[in-house]
């Protein structure tokens, strides 16, 4: 080391790299977990991988020099200290390459490159359904191309910039071979982390000691969820993010842990959730899982063995947290690209109020959502911001209210590097079904564009909201201060009662002949409410589907989507 090259390594040496590789990505986790992607942020990645790969960095204070050893010890406490899904696959990497260094001392490139290659093996093996475009296709990328380069000239510190290189090369590529990357416009947050723990252990080898930034290891997000994100009208949308070691029992296992066959509970485990990752090692077992009901995967785990760590979060609450934190810039690093939107052939821009609305248009797979609607119209300013960070060669966009299609228009006429389509969607319901009914596999943007007007021919509307006078339109009595059911100008009911003017309106719109009935409700309105009124709904349109959605719209207690 210290500008020679490298051609053996020993156990010192190893765990020298591997403390800079955590010490680099400390100082960049939070670029890292910018990288997270909507809607299912699974924690925060680049802290994950920190606290991971730091458990094996820190468990070696006095080296043994001898590699199988050393690797053997980090492998074990990365194995203990794994948390989240990245988390868990990387301390299946170094568990790997521990595999590989089994019985040497010390050891060449050759060696080294293939204990890597089984590294990726025992990556590929913890995840149920391995996905491309993630830290796994970035790191099998990178070995398989590194090894190709080996010679009898190799040494260690080649061996790493072909190494690096190719990390890099291929996690560029990951927003092409992943949607949900190429949609929010990143790489692979988990294939970025690793970039920096690559780039840690090569500076290892040119002789700096690199350390984190933070000398305790804690986390870079705050130690306390934010339970405000979590209220008593909340819904758990995303389930829990459940993982856990455990220690199989001879007591609990007919014929003892060497005969136990781990099948049968990683299939229940698939079966309870997604996002699934679970090996076992030697009498431990990891489970990492997204699920619904966290209670049922502990209960039958819980037959074989018993818990040595155990981790439950909210999903919902760190999605809220995404949410909020959406506008954060990126920190400055030279090692991973900016986030900067993918560009491609066409994309969507909506209008919407509230961020339970954002919510779902994003979910729709709408590019960019454009705050506004009635009584705070977005600027033309505004929408072209949103095309710059669409960037697609033909964009639709939805005004989603009468009052915005003109701003639209005019913000299309002054924008010259993308192909402009309005939609004239005069309301969220209209533009809802718009945007369902997308299809971007046609290569004549015209017939989309046609097919778009054509999707919400006949889609009506409903409003709830407060009255703000007194007056008389269609032969109802409106009183300042009633809630009022209207579709277009058109009033329809009056009541001081908010649910009981959803019903009239629903009747006078005539639900019972659609098939779909949306109901968004507002921030005025509770969850008790808006299910009151839905159940009633049920009951009294039975041949039409009412779906519950939490708009949080300020303005109109309750959005009726017709379809």
């Amino acid at each position: 080391m210290n500008g020679q090259n490298t051609f053996i390594i020993d156990g010192s040496i190893y765990a020298k790299m591997v403390k800079s590789g955590a010490g680099l990505l400390g100082r960049y986790r939070t670029k890292v977990n910018d990288l997270n992607v909507f809607p299912v942020p699974d924690g925060d990645t680049g802290d994950n991988m920190y606290m991971t790969i730091g458990s094996g960095a820190e468990s070696i204070e006095l080296p043994s020099a001898n590699l199988a050893e050393d690797s053997a010890t980090i492998a074990r406490n990365m194995l203990l200290g794994a948390r989240g899904n990245s988390g868990v696959i990387l301390s299946r990497i170094f568990a790997g390459i521990s595999k590989g260094l089994v019985g040497a001392d010390k050891a060449d490139v050759a060696t080294f490159g293939k204990a890597l290659t089984i590294g990726v093996e025992e990556a590929y093996k913890a995840v149920s359904v391995p996905v491309e475009g993630t830290i796994l296709t970035v790191y099998r990328d990178a070995v398989n191309m590194a090894n190709s380069r080996i010679n009898d000239d190799s040494s260690f510190e080649s061996y790493f910039t072909d190494f690096l290189a190719e990390l890099k090369s291929s996690l560029a590529r990951t927003p092409e071979l992943l949607a949900v990357l190429r949609e929010a416009g990143v790489v692979d947050s988990g294939g970025a982390g690793f970039v920096y723990i690559a780039e840690g252990m090569q500076r290892a080898l040119n002789g700096e000691n690199i350390e984190s930034d933070d000398k305790n290891g804690a986390p870079s997000k705050p130690s306390h969820a934010d339970f405000s994100l979590f209220t008593e009208d909340s819904v758990l949308t995303y389930g829990y993010c459940t993982e856990f070691l455990l220690r199989l029992q001879n007591s609990k296992i007919p014929g003892g842990v060497e005969s136990f066959d781990e099948t049968e509970l990683f299939d229940f485990i698939n079966s309870a959730g997604d996002s699934v990752v679970a090996f076992r090692e030697g009498s431990i077992v990891k489970i990492h899982v997204h699920t619904e009901h966290p209670g049922d995967v502990l209960n039958f785990c819980q037959k074989y063995g018993e818990f040595l760590t155990l981790k439950i979060e909210n999903m919902t609450v760190q999605h809220n947290e995404t949410l909020e934190n959406s506008q954060k810039s990126v920190s400055d690093g030279d090692i991973v690209p900016e986030k900067v939107r993918v560009h491609k052939k066409y994309g969507t821009v909506a209008v919407a109020a509230g961020s339970g609305l954002t919510s779902l248009f994003a979910e729709l797979g709408t590019d960019e959502v454009v705050n506004g609607g009635q009584s705070m119209n977005p600027s033309a300013e505004d929408f072209i911001k949103a095309f710059d960070n669409v960037n697609a060669d033909v964009i639709y966009v939805f005004p989603n209210n009468g009052n915005i299609v003109l701003t639209a228009k005019q913000a299309a006429s002054l924008y010259d590097k993308s192909d402009i389509r309005v939609i004239p969607t005069k309301s969220i319901g209209q533009g809802y079904a718009a945007i369902s009914m997308f299809d971007s596999g046609s290569d004549d943007p015209d017939e989309i564009e046609s097919s778009l007007i054509e999707a919400f021919d006949g889609v009506l509307t409903g409003t709830v909201s407060k009255a703000g006078r007194d007056t008389e339109m269609n032969g109802v009595s409106v009183k300042n201060g009633d809630y009022i059911g209207y579709e277009k100008d058109d009033i329809f009911s009056d009541s001081p009662d908010k649910n009981e003017a959803a019903l009239v309106l629903a009747e006078k719109l005539e639900a019972g002949d659609h098939d779909v009935l949306l109901v968004i409700k507002g921030a005025d309105t509770t969850a008790d409410e808006a299910d009151e009124l839905c159940e009633k709904l049920a009951s009294r349109f039975r041949r039409t589907e009412v779906i519950p959605a939490d708009g949080g719209q300020p303005v109109y207690n309750y959005l009726m989507i017709l379809m």
